[in-house]
């Protein structure tokens, strides 16, 4: 199993979300520096994700969330610039989709 990302839980927020403080530039440099905290490369097959993360479908990296993802969250990967949607796989696992 790979190590976890870089986040620590610090509370939970009105509608019982929890909150999240990301806290290092995860050295994702496809993205200017003010957003590299949000956004992470897949570590592989041992990787797993965070509540507050999701797999980008388009260019397959993971991004991050300073709140726990929902379905029908909205999430935006500014590396390939696709708008995503959180939704249940089959599985019953949150999946992000690309919205086109």
């Amino acid at each position: 199993m790979s190590q976890p990302s870089p986040a620590r839980e610090i509370g939970v927020d009105r509608d019982g979300r929890r909150r999240y403080e990301l806290l290092d530039d995860t050295g994702f440099d496809e993205v200017p520096k003010k957003y590299r905290k949000f956004y992470r490369r897949w570590r592989g097959p041992g990787d797993s994700l965070a509540p507050n993360e999701a797999f980008c479908p388009v260019c397959k990296i993971v991004v991050r969330s300073s709140r726990e993802l929902r379905e029908g969250d909205k999430i935006y990967c500014m590396a390939c610039m696709t708008r995503l949607r959180i939704g249940l796989s089959d599985d019953g696992i949150l999946e992000a989709r690309a919205v086109y």
